[in-house]
């Protein structure tokens, strides 16, 4: 019998026996940078001449792993490879395939400073946001394997007089899972893990940025949980023909996908159409990020705004669809909620989160350095910058300070595009009907919040900002398994809801069955 699940604990880091394992893990797998990761198709590992390579944004001279690069011809073998490995593994008990789930748990729960580590140098996470990635993957494990146990037999139903009805729920067949880089494992691990406890079997192509983490769990799943070859599948390659082949593939049963609006859409369209020989919808799962708002009214506790604004903000550079772009306060208090805002992200650290007590560490590419870089030039003729904004060429690291653009006109593209980095836009709302127009005028709607004393304005807030993940004085980022289901609507996505207790119906179809006797 489980016991009920709980949320991994986060590591208190003031406690130097903790703080030491984290720096001997960082030596650790220090020295196992470098290394040639091959395709696992089948439970077979596959080299290929054409590599990648995934390097430390913190110091980009410092390569974390080289890849085998797949083809279309590769992705054509997984899918068969998942199908057939699909036909046994379907029949598993569920309670079995949960079994997997707790095994790899219980191994990521001893290996936690390690993960953590791997995190640290290919993405560039702080020890706390290192922390929290693992703890929230270990959440996902722990968590749908319970679900599955609850989903896994027959369903109630109203009884009828002279049969016996069922209702069932089995696995759709073979998924596509890719996977962002902002939450290498913890995400990557949750549709993964979904998809198989379900029943399914999985082609996963990682995030081009963090194949490294991926190939751990891989690893921790095949080899030392022992799943049956061909359940999953690792595939690293180009998400343009490759990504198109998997999901265009007429064996593709769903696609799981956490990533950019415009990669998002090109799936749900692609996935549309009808492949010859493809006797099913093919299924999406998408999240697709966010322009995410808190709200602070006349009412608020000024202190609690400006913290939670910060945090938010500039919590992982920034990079988090749940983070906070837009900071919308009402005119009377606007100049002190930006006063305090500006206080506490200046004093907030950035440099190599590999040391201790780093709270930012380095954007995750070249690409979203120079990205975000523009942004900032284009919020210093829209707005006013009032901190931050202060970049180099990159070569040392692709660091980009805590920035804050003032007086930033609500309909300007810094208010209203994603841009997935620490810029923060400050608006200013005439009053509270004002704030709640400059919320929902977004064409997200992932998450959001309000800081308030007042409650009739919180109650209207909950009916009518128009968000999947609203939170009422606190930040905005940190959904935990389980207790905030966290997924968006409009353009941030299909609202899967992951970490709730309907997500995993995503990853399967209902069954009636009726026997008269």
């Amino acid at each position: 019998m489980l016991t009920p699940f709980r949320n991994e604990p986060f590591t208190d880091f003031t406690i130097e026996a903790n703080a030491a394992a984290y720096r001997a893990a960082l030596e650790r797998v220090r020295e196992q940078l470098g290394q040639t990761y091959p395709l696992i198709i089948g439970g077979e590992a596959i080299a290929t001449d054409d590599t990648s390579t995934s390097i430390n944004p913190a110091n980009p001279q410092q390569v974390v792993g080289r890849f085998a690069k797949a083809t279309t011809d590769h992705a054509d073998q997984a899918i068969r490879a998942a199908a057939q490995a699909f036909e046994s593994w379907r029949f598993v008990p569920p309670a079995e395939r949960a079994g997997y789930l707790l095994k790899a748990a219980a191994i990521m729960r001893r290996r936690k400073y390690e993960l953590c580590a791997w995190l640290t140098y290919e993405v560039s996470k702080s020890w706390a946001e290192a922390d929290a990635d693992v703890a929230e993957a270990i959440d996902f494990c722990e968590y749908y394997a319970r679900q599955m146990l609850r989903l896994g037999g027959p369903q109630e139903v109203v009884p009828f007089p002279g049969e016996t009805n069922e209702l069932r729920y089995i696995p759709l067949g073979v998924g596509v899972v890719i996977p962002p880089w902002n939450f290498a494992l913890a995400i990557m691990a949750g549709m993964t893990t979904a998809a198989i406890v379900a029943g399914n079997t999985v082609v996963l192509k990682p995030a081009s940025a963090s194949p490294t983490i991926a190939a751990q769990f891989v690893k921790i799943l095949n080899e030392e949980c022992q799943l049956p070859p061909g359940v999953l599948n690792f595939v690293p390659g180009p998400g343009g023909a490759m990504g198109d082949a998997l999901v265009d593939h007429p064996q593709t049963r769903f696609i799981a996908f956490t990533g950019s609006k415009e990669v998002g859409l090109r799936i749900f369209e692609r996935a549309s159409v009808r492949q010859p020989g493809q006797n099913w919808l093919k299924r999406t799962i998408l999240e697709m990020g966010g322009k995410d708002a808190i709200v602070v009214d006349e009412t608020a506790d000024l202190d609690l705004a400006a913290e939670s604004i910060t945090l938010s903000a500039f919590g992982f550079q920034g990079q988090k669809c749940s983070a906070c772009s837009r900071a919308i306060v009402v005119e009377s208090v606007y100049d002190e909620v930006l006063a305090k805002v500006v206080e506490r992200a200046r004093a907030l650290t950035v440099g190599d989160p590999a040391q201790q007590g780093t709270y930012m560490g380095a954007v995750i590419d070249k690409n979203a350095f120079t990205k975000i870089k523009d942004y900032i030039e284009l919020g210093k003729s829209d707005g006013r910058l009032v901190l931050g904004g202060e970049t180099g060429d990159g070569a040392d690291g692709f660091f980009i300070p805590p920035t804050i653009i003032a007086d930033v006109p609500e309909s300007s593209r810094l208010a209203c595009e994603e841009i997935f980095g620490p810029v923060l836009a400050f608006i200013k709302a005439r009053d509270f009907e004002h704030a709640e127009r400059i919320f929902n005028g977004t064409e997200y709607g992932l998450t959001g919040g309000l800081i308030s004393r007042d409650r009739e304005r919180i109650e209207r807030a909950k009916r009518t900002f128009h968000v999947g993940n609203l939170y009422i004085n606190r930040k905005i980022t940190g959904a935990l398994v389980g207790v905030q289901p966290f997924g968006g609507f409009n353009m941030s996505g299909t609202d899967s809801k992951a970490g709730g207790p309907d997500y995993l119906l995503l990853f399967t179809q209902a069954k009636s069955i009726t026997e008269r006797f």
